[in-house]
């Protein structure tokens, strides 16, 4: 595999343009190929086995895009298809986990709030990091119903998701947490948000540096990091039509982009 080949990144929305942003910071050299899965969203309210199915086929895609690493840019994706993904192919897949680790080590009351979609807070995976972490500190968990389609809806800084996000953040800042979790990639779009509800004191950990850093990390293991000297290229598809996903992506990154339709591969 060519150091030059591009990384794959998906999600099933926009969401994973957080993680895309934190990426191209650390590693501004290397080329990226962005897949939004839009036609299928959202994942969290989807069963394991569909959203395993449409990890494999983006996979799929991807590495017909000759890819050398896939980012799984969604908490809840990773939950239902890491393991399935990383047996079947061999290149490199780096998933995402609620940042619960660090918000214990960071909670002074060791009360801490998670953030995250239905199917990322009933996955084993899930259950299993709580297991391994949580003793001794209170875990409260929010499930964001609608978060993520009023992201994708209308936007990261509408009347009608700060109402969304400030209704559902309330009992949970009630129960006295004072660190919060951003157990999807949507969610640090409305970062600020949920700062000016949870108001000052409040910790707000998003895994994105982390998921960032850990790419390097297996790209430079694997002698894959790029030579290149000049400013890596971005390319977007969508299983929806485009257009729509092209205006948010470019509104979100703030610079002109070519979204392409994902063929069918199924």
């Amino acid at each position: 595999m060519p150091s030059d080949a591009a990384i794959g990144i998906f999600d099933s929305g926009i969401g994973g343009l957080s993680v895309l942003e934190h990426v191209r910071s650390l590693l501004p050299n290397e080329n990226l190929v962005y897949v939004s899965d839009r036609a299928h969203l959202p994942y969290g309210e989807k069963d394991k086995d569909y959203i395993l199915h449409r990890s494999r086929v983006i996979t799929q895609f991807l590495i017909s895009q000759n890819v050398k690493a896939v980012v799984i840019a969604c908490n809840t994706a990773t939950a239902a298809a890491v393991k399935d993904l990383r047996e079947t192919y061999r290149l490199p897949i780096i998933g995402m986990e609620p940042g619960v680790k660090p918000a214990i080590s960071l909670s002074k009351s060791g009360m801490v709030g998670v953030l995250a979609t239905h199917g990322t807070l009933n996955s084993h995976k899930f259950k299993a990091l709580l297991q391994q972490h949580a003793d001794g500190s209170e875990i409260i968990i929010c499930p964001c119903h609608g978060w993520v389609e009023a992201i994708e809806r209308n936007g990261h800084d509408h009347q009608t998701t700060r109402q969304i996000v400030s209704q559902q953040l309330q009992p949970i800042l009630e129960r006295g947490v004072d660190t919060l979790v951003l157990g999807c990639t949507h969610y640090p779009f409305v970062k600020q948000m949920i700062a000016d509800e949870a108001g000052a004191g409040i910790s707000i950990i998003d895994t994105g540096p982390a998921v960032a850093k850990q790419l390097q990390r297996q790209l430079s293991a694997h002698d894959l990091l790029t030579e290149e000297a000049k400013p890596g290229r971005e390319a977007f598809w969508c299983s929806a039509p485009p257009e729509q996903t092209q205006k948010r992506i470019e509104r979100l990154l703030k610079v002109p982009v070519q979204v392409q339709l994902l063929p069918e591969l199924d």
